[in-house]
């Protein structure tokens, strides 16, 4: 009994706290409709493709907490999956409007994300691209420009619980609980477990091994780690 009393405070203010954010989340819905609208209307028109990414990049200046909830409230309206208590930081876009992202995830400042499957938990450091692969333009002729020749286009998922580090380049898919360090350049898909690292990204270890001869760990931002 004594507990309970005890921890009142604390559960009125969790319960509070949950309740101001359903309201938050609510109005920031509310706020969102037309322009939501104004997109199905250019989608409509011009087709998705070409009437999201001006969407996107106008509710990437938003600065703050309101612009986070904001941007969360449109992408649960227009992505097929925006999940809950997902942060997406200021400047950050996105290309594609097939894009996913997974509950909790956290996208740092002015990333750049093309048609990508962000799983649960993932986080990326700021200014993190992850495009589609390498391959988006033919380069075998010599008579006619790139843009003009056919490319291959590949969807990238970075997979649960993994870090993206800070202005990573990410052309292929990461696996689950991964890390990649600061400034890599991930060329080949990335086994779960992995910390990878360097230009083009190598595996140094895995998270879920112990090696009896064990290369220095890094952190998402290129640091030693000492044990």
């Amino acid at each position: 009994m004594l507990e309970l009393v005890l921890n009142a405070p604390t559960l009125v203010a969790k319960q509070m706290k949950s309740f101001l954010k359903t309201m938050l989340n609510g109005l920031a819905t509310l706020m969102v409709l037309v322009p939501f609208l104004g997109y199905q209307l250019g989608r409509l028109v011009l087709g998705a493709s070409k009437a999201f990414p001006g969407w996107s990049q106008a509710f990437s200046l938003f600065p703050g907490l309101t612009g986070a909830t904001l941007r969360r409230a449109f992408y649960k309206l227009v992505l097929p999956r925006c999940g809950n208590d997902c942060c997406i930081c200021f400047g950050s876009v996105f290309s594609h409007p097939m894009a996913e992202i997974g509950d909790r995830v956290f996208i740092g400042l002015y990333c750049c994300l093309g048609d990508v499957t962000l799983e649960d938990d993932v986080l990326l450091g700021s200014q993190v691209s992850i495009i589609n692969g390498g391959g988006q333009h033919g380069i075998a002729r010599l008579d006619i420009p790139i843009r003009e020749q056919p490319g291959v286009w590949t969807r990238v998922t970075v997979g649960k619980d993994s870090w993206i580090g800070e202005r990573a380049v990410v052309l292929a898919d990461v696996g689950k609980h991964c890390v990649i360090a600061a400034g890599a350049v991930v060329a080949r898909p990335i086994p779960d477990y992995a910390i990878a690292g360097g230009v083009p990204a190598r595996v140094i270890r895995f998270r879920n091994a112990e090696s009896l001869e064990r290369e220095p760990e890094m952190s998402a931002f290129g640091e030693v780690v000492r044990d």
